[in-house]
């Protein structure tokens, strides 16, 4: 009675390792994807833009890489799903991306192959510059509709008060 009790306990162990990440096994399958793209400290754009911090970050904004209009437009933050759906099919998920690859059609492989690229998250990654300057415009536009309304503010305060003067960090 024992044994049995041990060998259900084993095959259990078994099956539930068998459906988690193994981001071991995710090298292996990114073996495939190590011939476009690359991860880790030296990650360069090649074939394919650098996948370091992928999760959480938006489609088509590695800064160095040409990316089809297709990817730059998506709107795709991606996330585990997104990958997930991404990689079993790249051009159904993004019309017009230039990854010509069939896809990863097992769902086990996606899990480890995301868990091993998840050991990148916090690898170095540079996020386009056009990104960031549209970022650091919107900043200057607020800053200035914020110094607008304080100079109206200022205009209507009471002439006997004493100017207030705020300093404003865009």
């Amino acid at each position: 009675m024992k044994r049995i009790f041990l060998a259900t306990l084993f095959v259990a162990i078994g099956f539930g390792q068998a459906n988690a990440q193994d981001a071991a096994a995710g090298e292996k399958v990114f073996l495939v994807c190590k011939a476009c793209h690359q991860v880790g400290d030296s990650a360069k754009n090649t074939v394919g833009p650098v996948l370091n911090g992928l999760f959480g970050r938006k489609a088509g904004t590695v800064d160095g890489y040409k990316y089809s209009d297709g990817n730059k437009n998506s709107g795709i933050t991606w996330d585990e799903a997104t990958f997930s759906e991404y990689i079993k099919d790249p051009k159904a998920k993004v019309p017009g991306t230039k990854m010509a690859f069939a896809g990863v059609k097992d769902d086990q492989k996606i899990k480890d192959l995301i868990a091993y690229l998840h050991t990148y998250d916090k690898a170095p990654v540079t996020i386009s510059h056009e990104r960031r300057e549209l970022k650091a415009g919107a900043r200057a536009s607020a800053s200035t509709i914020l110094e607008c309304n304080l100079s109206v503010a200022t205009h209507f305060q009471s002439i006997d008060s004493p100017p207030k003067t705020l300093e404003i960090d865009p």
